[in-house]
């Protein structure tokens, strides 16, 4: 009881020392950086964003959990993850890694590279299909592979770091998905920082499609702003897949079971696969991706 009214205090009290940074460093980033090739622009403003998000994760949880100056200098420059909470528990009890974790990390990160660097370029057709495979692959290499790897690593000195990535493919709702296999690192960020106080105020509801539209406008920020195009596509999308858990929660979505079984990991494939292009938009893979891909010697 004591240990969830210090978590609640920390929330509400992160103060300016908090949430500064989240405007400070994109902005200087965005300064910085603003003549730099396409590709850079959108890794200096991704790390930028990250950065803040860390911090004000960090800097909320920091007085909640008893922890360690290690274990905080771990979490901020050395995970992945968004539960600070969770990291920076020193008293935690963490079960070592099995091998077939490390085998199944590290052939992700395998079949990522295969793609980025032959896949993509034996791949037939535009230009644009090879920007995707090799895409994909980058998102295998870093969300699939090395953060696994790094939730292992910290897993086996005995740390609570989770995967960000929870087997999303297994999910059998779009609920499920984006709820708790997908990207946990800013699930745990939306819950704590926006759902959960905006559900007290006006509901669930509207504060689920607030979360979806925060995702959206990140998501134009790293992605159409340094591509310069396709604004608007990627908060479509994500405000698509808030259309897509409401359907699937409502009377008509329960009757057709769309929130479970196969219908449901059907329901889930359709929305967010169908739409990809508006999340990943020709201009964004034109314009950064296949650029990048050529500065790796990739193509």
């Amino acid at each position: 009881m004591e240990d969830a009214r210090r978590k609640e205090r920390s929330i509400r009290g992160g103060g300016i020392a908090g949430w500064l940074p989240l405007v400070l460093v994109p902005c200087c980033a965005a300064v910085a950086c603003a003549r730099a090739v396409a590709w850079e622009f959108m890794w200096a403003l991704a790390i930028a964003i990250y950065a803040g998000l860390k911090w004000m994760s960090w800097w909320r949880a920091r007085g909640s959990v008893p922890h360690t100056g290690a274990r905080s200098i771990g979490y901020l420059l050395a995970w992945p993850g968004m539960d600070a909470e969770a990291f920076l528990r020193a008293d935690a009890r963490v079960a070592r890694p099995a091998a077939r974790e490390w085998l199944a990390a590290l052939s992700k990160t395998a079949w990522g590279a295969l793609l980025v660097w032959w896949v993509a370029r034996m791949t037939p057709g535009p230009a644009l299909a090879r920007g995707w495979v090799g895409m994909i692959g980058l998102i295998l290499i870093l969300h699939f592979g090395s953060f696994h790897l790094v939730a292992l690593a910290w897993q086996r000195l005995g740390v609570d770091a989770r995967p960000i990535m929870d087997a999303p493919l297994g999910a059998r709702s779009l609920s499920e998905f984006w709820g708790q296999r997908w990207n946990l690192g800013f699930r745990q960020l939306s819950y704590d920082f926006l759902f959960r106080p905006l559900e007290r105020v006006c509901g669930a509801r509207a504060a689920m499609w607030t979360v979806f539209l925060a995702s959206g406008m990140i998501h134009e920020l790293v992605i159409s702003v340094p591509a310069r195009g396709g604004y608007g596509l990627p908060t479509a999308y994500f405000l698509a897949q808030g259309a897509g858990v409401a359907v699937e929660r409502s009377r008509a979505g329960r009757r057709l079971g769309l929130g479970r079984g196969m219908r449901g990991w059907l329901w889930m494939a359709v929305c967010t696969a169908g739409p990809a292009f508006w999340l990943f938009h020709p201009p964004f893979v034109v314009r950064v991706i296949l650029p990048f891909l050529k500065a790796v010697r990739a193509l």
